[in-house]
C-alpha cells in the first residue's frame, strides 16, 4: 500500500458512526484537528465533556501493540503528575478499536482510539519567555525518567529498529537526500551527516538510556496562562514517536522546536536546557554532542517534510511549517559553529541556574 493511502480520510458521518457505535457517544460537534498522518477531532458529545478522537494511519494500524504501549506511557504519565491524555474504553472495555473501513481507497485497517481532551492552547502560540522554556525542558526531563520507571509487557516493541525519525537512525537520512537536489542546502545536511557520524556515534557508549517520547514539538505541548501572567504547561500530545533512546535525545529534539517559534533562536537553548538539568544534568559525552544533535533533528525535519510533500501535496501547508523558519535556523547555527553556539546555551543555562 503506498504511503500517501495510508493516511485515513474518514467523513463527518463515518465519525460520529464510530463514535455512536464503539463509544455510545452521540456528537453535538465535530471538529477536523490538524494531523501529519494520522485524523483527529475534538468531539464534544451532547452529554457534555470534550475528547479526541483519534484515528491511527493504517500502516501504523498494523502494529497495535506499539499502540498499546503508547496509550498506556499515557496513562502511567497521568497517574504521575504529568498532563497527558488517557483513552476511555469502548462500551466493551477495549481502549482502542481496529476498524474496516473505506474512506476512498478500498477497505482499510485503522485503528481507532478515544482521548481526554487536554485545554489549553500549544506553545507555538504565546511568547515563549525564558521561564516558559525552562519549564519545557525540566517537564520533558521528569516525562522521560517517569517513562523509564514504566513496565509493559510489550516494551520491546520501542525499539523501532528502522524507524526513521529516531536520531539513533540519523544516518537513514541519506537515502532521503535526492529531495533536495539543486538545493544548496544539500551541502549542509551532508556536512551534518558527516559530523553525527565522526563526533556523535563514537561518544554514543556514553550516553544515558531511556525511554523518549520523541517528538516534543511546539504543537505537541499545551499551555495555559498561570497565576504571574505567563504560561504553564497543561498538556503532552501524540505519542505516536515513542522509541528506545537516550535522555540527550529528547531534550535535543526540544531545543530544535523551541526554536522555531522564537524571535531569537541562539537565545532557547540556555533555559530549556538548565531546565532539562535541574532534573537530570549531563554527563561529559551528551553535554559534548548536543549541538550536533540539534542540527541533525533539524536535518530530519527539513528533509522528512520535504519528502512527505511529495506524497501528499494536498497537506503541504502543515507539512512545511516548521520548514521555512527551519532552514533559516539550520544555516545560522551551521555557521555559527559548535563552540559559538555551546557558549551561548552553557553559559545562559549556568546564569539561569543561578537565578533559581
Amino acid at each position: 500500500m503506498s504511503a500517501k493511502h495510508a493516511k485515513p480520510n474518514f467523513s463527518q458521518s463515518q465519525v460520529s458512526e464510530v463514535l455512536k457505535r464503539l463509544f455510545r457517544v452521540t456528537a453535538s460537534e465535530i471538529r477536523s484537528l490538524p494531523s501529519y498522518d494520522d485524523q483527529n477531532f475534538h468531539v464534544v458529545p451532547v452529554d457534555g465533556g470534550e475528547y479526541v478522537l483519534k484515528i491511527m494511519n493504517a500502516e501504523d494500524s498494523k502494529n497495535p501493540a506499539l499502540i498499546e504501549v503508547q496509550t498506556h506511557a499515557m496513562s502511567f504519565l497521568y497517574q504521575n503528575g504529568l498532563p497527558a491524555q488517557t483513552a476511555m474504553p469502548t462500551a466493551s472495555g477495549q481502549l482502542m478499536s481496529l476498524e474496516e473501513i473505506d474512506c476512498g481507497y478500498g477497505c482499510q485497517k485503522y485503528l481507532v482510539r478515544l482521548l481526554t481532551y487536554l485545554p489549553g492552547t500549544t506553545i507555538s502560540k504565546v511568547p515563549l519567555t525564558p521561564q516558559l522554556l525552562y519549564e519545557t525542558g525540566k517537564t520533558a526531563a521528569r516525562m522521560d525518567l517517569i517513562l523509564q520507571e514504566m513496565e509493559h509487557p510489550q516494551l520491546s516493541v520501542l525499539q523501532r529498529e528502522n524507524f526513521k525519525w529516531s536520531l539513533s537512525n540519523f544516518t537513514m537520512l541519506e537515502a532521503f537526500l535526492s529531495v533536495l537536489d539543486g538545493d544548496p542546502l544539500q551541502e549542509v545536511v551532508k556536512s551534518v551527516i558527516h559530523q553525527y557520524k565522526s563526533s556523535v556515534v563514537p561518544k554514543r557508549s556514553g550516553f544515558r538510556k531511556c525511554i523518549n517520547h520523541g517528538d516534543f514539538n511546539d504543537l505537541n505541548v499545551l499551555v495555559q496562562p498561570d497565576e504571574s501572567d505567563g504560561y504553564k504547561i497543561s498538556g503532552i500530545l501524540d505519542f505516536g514517536d515513542m522509541n528506545s533512546g537516550y535522555y540527550i535525545h529528547e531534550l535535543a529534539i526540544a531545543i530544535m522546536y523551541m526554536m522555531t517559534e522564537h524571535p531569537n533562536p541562539i537565545e532557547v537553548g540556555g533555559p530549556v536546557l538548565a531546565g532539562w538539568e535541574s532534573v537530570l544534568p549531563l554527563n561529559e559525552a551528551e553535554r559534548e554532542c548536543l549541538y550536533v544533535l540539534v542540527l541533525s533533528r533539524f536535518c530530519q525535519s527539513l528533509v522528512l517534510a520535504r519528502h512527505s510533500v511529495t506524497l501528499h501535496p494536498e497537506n503541504a501547508e502543515y507539512l512545511m511549517i516548521s520548514s521555512k523558519r527551519g532552514i533559516f535556523i539550520l544555516r545560522q547555527l551551521w555557521e555559527l559553529r559548535k563552540e559559538q553556539v555551546e557558549k551561548v546555551w552553557f553559559e545562559s543555562a549556568a546564569q539561569f541556574s543561578d537565578r533559581k
